[in-house]
């Protein structure tokens, strides 16, 4: 059985006059309930407060979850942060954490939401409230849960927030392969970025991603992955600007799969961004990627 993690609260109304395609996890839900027992659900608590200050100002955190949060910084998230909306922002993040501890276990976990790797200290961004990604390698290292932790970001947009908060945190390191040209015009400098040019197809993309993450893994070897496993270098993506086919995402999905378990660490993925006016289309690329990596694990 694969561990899929899942909150209700991801499953938000969406905001007055917002863009994204709020209905993508709940259609994300209802395709791996389709998989019957194949999936083993875990309902996760709420990150804790003090787990968002550890990586987040507490006066943004409290704007948040007071659903007081600036216009200007909702202009820059992409919708308004309603009090569903921060319910939402602080499941995910302990999706991502709940997902972790699961993977520790398992070898392979998934949550259903997260990968909101734009979110910065003061401010989110990018249709991304809370970092998720960032505050569960935190709290995995500062708890003990992990001595070290690598986060492999396969968005076509780089993860700008999670290399900003997690730069100089011990034990901690991050890879982003993304779309050089793409959101956001001003990067970050994450552990190891792979900026790639527009139009990538599929196999200059997975020698590129094999090319540079292989030698990263075996010089840290972690001892868990967190992995942001964004859809959106699909070719038809609306909001990217590689070239990947549906059999390269797979492809993808394998080759990082296949380094994590032939060194025996564990992973946990986050489903990251996937754009378009299609949003089944978009969760079942999202869900193939969650069965993908589990088979690779052997569950």
């Amino acid at each position: 059985m694969i561990p899929v993690v899942h909150h209700p609260a991801y499953v938000s109304p969406a905001p007055p006059r917002s863009t994204y395609k709020w209905s993508k996890n709940g259609l994300i839900r209802d395709l791996l309930l389709g998989e019957g027992d194949r999936i083993a659900w875990t309902v996760p608590a709420p990150m804790p407060q003090r787990w968002l200050e550890a990586v987040h100002d507490p006066d943004y955190v409290a704007q948040v979850l007071s659903a007081i949060v600036p216009p200007d910084k909702e202009r820059r998230i992409g919708f308004a942060v309603t009090a569903a909306v921060a319910e939402r922002a602080r499941a995910v993040p302990g999706g991502t954490w709940a997902a972790a501890r699961l993977a520790l276990e398992h070898g392979f976990a998934a949550n259903s939401a997260g990968g909101s790797h734009h979110a910065l200290a003061d401010t989110g961004a990018g249709y991304c409230v809370f970092n998720d990604l960032a505050i569960a390698a935190v709290r995995l290292v500062e708890e003990g849960d992990a001595a070290s932790v690598l986060v492999v970001d396969c968005d076509v947009h780089q993860g700008d927030g999670t290399a900003a908060l997690l730069a100089g945190r011990p034990g901690i390191a991050t890879y982003s392969i993304h779309a050089e040209k793409n959101f956001p015009a001003r990067k970050a400098r994450s552990t190891c970025d792979v900026p790639l040019a527009d139009g990538i197809g599929d196999e200059a993309y997975l020698a590129a991603l094999a090319a540079t993450l292989t030698p990263m893994v075996d010089a840290m070897r972690p001892d868990l992955i967190l992995y942001q496993a964004g859809v959106d270098p699909f070719a038809e993506d609306r909001l990217g600007r590689l070239s990947l086919s549906l059999d390269g995402l797979v492809r993808r999905e394998r080759l990082v799969a296949g380094l994590a378990r032939a060194r025996r660490i564990p992973l946990a993925s986050t489903v990251g961004g996937g754009y378009g006016d299609d949003a089944l289309a978009i969760a079942r690329r999202h869900v193939t990627a969650i069965l993908t990596l589990g088979e690779a694990f052997g569950l």
